[in-house]
């Protein structure tokens, strides 16, 4: 049986791609290319790349997985990136720390309403600037003389707390219109999305699996990561649904969902909230996704990961021929007995 073929790199030497650094996308020259161990056929490959605009003094070896083909989508993926840098910085002189616009106390909300009103409507992007802003940094003011200090590790925690918040997720501007229009049917027009939808958030997590796995060459580790992040969104998905994930209006629909998963026969048995519930549900936790982050004790690299691939999720999921399959959930009016007992709290 012959051996396999040796690996080819997936860039080429002189190739123009994007390439991460930090939190940002950066246009990049591709001038050398290495094997990671020269002993090991199968270890992948290293490259030295240039930062168009930047010194050569920038210039650094990275591994593929920070390197992306210069596509639309990738394009896209740089632009969403870059403009929520600013925008968060926009926000921290503003004194917010949440991903839309809010006080800085109380935080985070766990009230969906409050998250989802039409705060969260679409808004023109300014431009962004060519280069990045990771380079800048704030610092902490000393109190004036005679004030009490803070103690350091006081002041330790309240900075690595904010640090926390600060996980910021940008929602494209198609997909934030369709959590207004999903806000505005539930609680203005009261009514409830129709159980089971036809493309559930569980079949969306893993069709960007197999795009992924289809467009782009990934190695063991980097296919391990990016299933390890599907199948948290789904655990998430399905704890935090009647918790965080479902306006007021829809427990009632949840408690009778409850017990027909109950019952010993039926078309909800065996099944999971991310086999019922659809792309509109799946939307909201993407926006509580940066305060369940904030509560987590992953280090800051895990967090840009993962961060990263809920940007470049969130990006596939707002192409048109995705939003025209995963966000047509129809809706429907609950009977008025149902709309009675919401009205009454019970």
């Amino acid at each position: 049986m012959a051996p396999a073929p040796a690996p080819e790199p997936l860039f080429r030497k002189d190739e123009k791609a994007l390439c991460f650094h930090h939190e940002l996308l950066y246009d990049a020259k591709v001038l050398d290319v290495r094997p990671i161990d020269e002993d090991d056929k199968k270890s992948g490959f290293e490259y030295k790349v240039h930062y168009k605009g930047w010194k050569n003094t920038w210039d650094d070896w990275v591994p593929e997985d920070r390197l992306r083909k210069l596509t639309q989508e990738n394009r896209e993926l740089a632009t969403s990136l870059r403009n929520d840098v600013l925008a968060a910085q926009r926000e921290k002189l503003k004194g917010t720390s949440c991903i839309f616009s809010r006080p800085k106390r109380p935080c985070p909300d766990t009230n969906i309403e409050a998250r989802m009103a039409p705060s969260s409507a679409p808004k023109k992007k300014p431009h962004a600037s060519n280069r990045g802003s990771e380079e800048r940094q704030t610092s902490v003011a000393a109190p004036p003389r005679g004030q009490k200090r803070m103690r350091d590790h006081d002041l330790e925690k309240e900075e690595t707390f904010q640090a926390r918040r600060a996980v910021r997720i940008p929602m494209p501007d198609r997909l934030k219109s369709i959590l207004v229009d999903d806000w505005e049917n539930v609680t203005k027009s009261l009514q409830v999305v129709q159980l089971p939808v036809a493309v559930p958030a569980g079949v969306i997590l893993d069709e960007y699996v197999a795009h992924l796995k289809s467009t782009r060459r990934m190695q063991l580790h980097e296919t391990d990561i990016l299933e390890e992040v599907v199948q948290g969104l789904k655990e998430y998905f399905n704890r935090a649904l009647g918790r965080l994930l479902l306006y007021r209006f829809e427990r009632g629909q949840l408690l009778e969902l409850n017990e027909k998963m109950q019952e010993p026969t039926g078309d909800f048995v065996g099944k999971k909230y991310t086999d019922i519930y659809g792309g509109e549900h799946l939307l909201r936790l993407f926006v509580s996704m940066p305060e369940l982050i904030a509560q987590t004790n992953m280090d800051a690299q895990s967090v840009g990961r993962l961060r990263e691939e809920l940007t470049s999720m969130l990006t596939w999921m707002s192409k048109e021929q995705n939003v025209s399959r995963f966000f047509k959930s129809d809706y429907e009016s609950p009977t008025q007995e149902y709309i009675d007992k919401v009205k009454n709290g019970s």
